[in-house]
């Protein structure tokens, strides 16, 4: 039998905060390059060369958070937030009062790197607006954990379960 990991309620919103941020900032940046700039009606991506769509810099913050789910995908244990909240932010509050089982949000993560990935590559593909609708896709699931405390991968992870696709110990 396996033990389910718990964790403090307000440690995935903390990461929530900061990674709405940075998405929110990858959003902007994703508007103002290349992946929406167009001339003479033409989308202007399909056209640039592969260096100009990954030197972009919505693109660049975007594999920056990309990777930042990776890594809570992999190590949660280990990610930045995580560690940040553990060492600097915990020991300031007040014990917690609630904990959760810390799979469905290492799920959340994977949705957030599927979300942005798929940006990534469409972008790269040359396909216009995938980066700022990524962006601003993870951008709403991250705000509405931090803000509201609503995690959408979170309630993913649940329906699966519930439908037994996820969460179960096989036979």
């Amino acid at each position: 039998m396996t033990t389910i990991e718990r964790l403090d309620v307000r440690g995935p919103r903390f990461a929530a905060s900061i990674t709405a941020a940075l998405l929110l900032v990858a959003f902007l940046a994703s508007l103002l390059g290349i992946a929406t700039a167009s001339a003479d009606a033409e989308p202007r991506l399909a056209a640039a060369p592969l260096a100009d769509r990954v030197l972009d810099a919505g693109f660049l913050l975007l594999v920056f958070a990309a990777l930042l789910f990776l890594w809570g995908v992999v190590s949660p244990r280990t990610a930045p937030w995580a560690v940040l909240f553990r060492r600097v932010v915990r020991p300031r509050l007040s014990p917690p009062r609630e904990f959760d089982d810390a799979r469905p949000p290492r799920f959340a993560q994977g949705v957030g790197l599927t979300v942005t990935a798929a940006g990534l590559l469409l972008h790269l593909a040359g396909v216009p607006w995938a980066l700022p609708i990524a962006a601003a896709l993870a951008f709403a699931a991250a705000f509405l954990n931090a803000a509201f405390g609503f995690c959408l991968g979170c309630e993913m992870y649940l329906l699966l379960q519930r439908a037994g696709l996820v969460g179960r110990a096989r036979a």
